[in-house]
């Protein structure tokens, strides 16, 4: 048992989980007769060995820090919002709709407009089950399972019977938006060898930022974790318990629903019908246990998970790996990180120094910063 501090061991649980899970895929490999050494080989080299590999990775990296970020949030305060696909969902199919409604208007107007439309449709769906908790008790687990399916067919009828025949190419596909309200840059574009990789990554990055400064230094990210570990407490302390759930909820959804535009005005360009819930949704809850909730670990743990998504299509290629190889090394990785109590008893930590080293937890003496002992 190695003796490590708190930070290290943090550290240390999801890189072993990492490790662990690429052995797990090598054994598989080994056990159908492929070459894991060739595998990962490939599927490096087609996330990593090119400009438009490496942009492809970016482009698909983006989205999934949104919902990661947007997952964390609501998972600070005490929730598992599982809504996070219907809530991406319907930011995309409410910035589609706003670019096709106004094709004219020039950039600087429509682009933001369409952006902040899905933003805003992404936290109203995520407001629903921040309100029913708050005010009812109910499970938000439940409500945004099934608001995944509600949003689902709900995008499937607007599109084939309220969406205006002029926006639409066919019966499951919206027309292609106007340039004024695309995400795609073409400078970007040419440096990343034609890849789709778009300015939503710029806007992920934003968004990173202003999600650290928000958790970190600010009074409503103090308020959002300490409702998570204690609502009782922050109700006594004078904290509105039910607005924190709200915000926290709808903050979820807007960061989610930015997941969504990203792939509509960046990635796809338009609204296609989808036959099953957004797999960014699921993908950034894995993305933000495995970063655990950070803001640099989901970062880092957003372009793993693109690396092994967009390098599995190299594996396929390259060394003849079946895909379905990729999603087993994924599972094996949150299975660990699902485990991280077990994986964490290879640690020893380190014990405090200082003043109150050796203390019982009753015996310290807290004092305010400038004030008295209490």
């Amino acid at each position: 048992m190695l003796k490590v501090s708190q930070p290290i061991k943090k550290i240390l649980v999801p890189l072993i989980s990492i490790l662990l899970g690429f052995l797990v895929g090598a054994i598989v490999m080994l056990i159908f007769s492929y070459s894991p050494i060739q595998a990962y080989t490939s599927m490096f080299q087609g996330a990593l060995g090119s400009m438009s590999g490496i942009g492809e990775t970016l482009r698909q990296a983006t989205p999934l820090i949104f919902t990661a970020l947007g997952f964390s949030v609501a998972y600070s305060a005490g929730f598992f919002n599982i809504g996070m696909s219907g809530q991406a969902l319907a930011g995309w199919v409410a910035s589609v709709w706003v670019a096709l409604a106004y094709p004219n208007l020039p950039t600087y107007l429509l682009l933001p407009l369409a952006i902040i439309v899905g933003a805003l449709a992404g936290g109203l769906i995520g407001a629903i089950p921040g309100v029913l908790r708050a005010f009812f008790g109910t499970s938000e687990v439940i409500v945004t399972i099934m608001l995944n399916y509600v949003v689902l067919y709900t995008s499937t009828y607007l599109l084939q019977n309220v969406m205006p025949k002029s926006f639409r190419s066919s019966t499951d596909s919206t027309q292609t938006i106007s340039a004024h309200a695309s995400l795609r840059m073409g400078w970007l574009q040419n440096i990343f060898g034609g890849s789709r990789i778009n300015a939503g990554l710029f806007l992920a990055v934003i968004a990173i930022i202003i999600f650290w400064i928000m958790m970190k230094k600010t009074t409503l990210g103090f308020e959002i974790r300490s409702v998570g570990m204690n609502p009782f407490a922050s109700e006594y302390a004078g904290m509105s318990s039910k607005k924190t759930i709200i915000l926290s909820m709808v903050i979820s959804g807007v960061l989610s629903g930015l997941g969504g535009v990203v792939e509509g005005l960046g990635t796809y360009q338009n609204f296609f019908t989808q036959t099953s819930s957004l797999s960014i949704g699921f993908d950034g809850m894995s993305v933000a246990l495995l970063g655990g909730g950070s803001a640099l670990g989901i970062l880092l743990a957003s372009l793993l998970f693109s690396i092994l998504k967009i390098g599995g299509l190299g594996m396929q290629t390259g060394a003849g790996v079946p895909f379905e190889i990729v999603n087993i090394v994924i599972a094996a990785i949150i299975f660990f990180v699902a485990i991280d109590y077990v994986i964490g008893l290879l640690f020893k930590q380190k014990k405090a120094t200082g003043t109150n080293a050796g203390a019982k937890p009753e015996q310290v003496i807290h004092q305010p910063k400038g004030g008295s002992e209490i």
